[in-house]
């Protein structure tokens, strides 16, 4: 497992299995494994660590990374998997999230959106970004620029089958900062699907903010949980004090 800020300066956070152990045990709702690298190198997401992981836990576990086809995700779903993420196959085929909602189910289908803060929000509906938009597509983790506006883009993966979307700020991600609400707001208002948010927690308040004022129906973390800052159970009694309804932590 690693952790980065905006997708670089990567550092080790530990063993994929043990990390997802853990998470289990402590009362995670759900494990989001992402390849972020298997894009950018060309090559297929490790199934051999999504089967460790599988193993590992009794919660909903969510695989992305290097899946480009139908088969590819139903190998991943064998592996363990009960989600897959689509992000730079789902931009450069986009049929790929109507074949695998169709095979699959759409639940089984999440649509993740790595965006970049680019200018003002967008207008009309056409995915191009234009003088007015305000975040932009990125794939192969980060790497590589689309012209896409994201909350277009969110809105049209919901139409193709998306059931989820994941998305993450990469401006904010591994700032510890806070999400970018207004990003998770205007997504989460765009689409009728569940949006999880990700990218930039480093406090309790943080994963408070993301669901009240950002309108998250989740919300994903890292850092504050790898490095030991805060422990799933202290997160999910902050939030029940919070007013927000979450399942029990341990």
């Amino acid at each position: 497992v690693v952790k980065g800020i905006s997708f670089v300066e990567l550092r080790d956070a530990g063993d994929p299995a043990e990390l997802a152990s853990v998470y289990d045990r402590e009362g995670g709702d759900e494990l989001v494994f992402l390849d972020i690298t298997a894009s950018s190198d060309s090559r297929d997401t490790m199934v051999d660590v999504v089967q460790r992981v599988s193993e590992e836990v009794f919660i909903p576990l969510t695989v992305g990374g290097g899946i480009r086809t139908v088969e590819d995700i139903r190998r991943m779903l064998k592996a363990g998997a009960d989600k897959v993420s689509l992000n730079t196959a789902a931009v450069n085929n986009p049929p790929l999230i109507s074949e695998g909602a169709f095979q699959f189910g759409n639940q089984c289908i999440v649509v993740a959106i790595d965006a970049k803060r680019d200018g003002p929000l967008a207008d009309d509906r056409s995915l191009a970004l234009d003088g007015n938009s305000r975040w932009e597509v990125f794939t192969r983790g980060g790497r590589t620029p689309t012209g896409i506006d994201a909350v277009k883009w969110a809105m049209r993966a919901v139409e193709l089958g998306s059931g989820e979307i994941l998305l993450t700020s990469m401006d904010e991600d591994g700032q510890k900062r806070g999400y970018d609400l207004e990003l998770t707001r205007a997504v989460s208002q765009a689409t009728p699907v569940p949006v999880i948010a990700s990218g930039g927690a480093g406090n309790l308040e943080h994963l408070y903010e993301a669901l009240e004022a950002g309108e998250a129906d989740a919300v994903l973390a890292a850092s504050i949980f790898h490095f030991g800052e805060y422990s799933i159970g202290e997160a999910k009694d902050y939030l029940n004090a919070r007013g927000i309804p979450v399942r029990p932590g341990v």
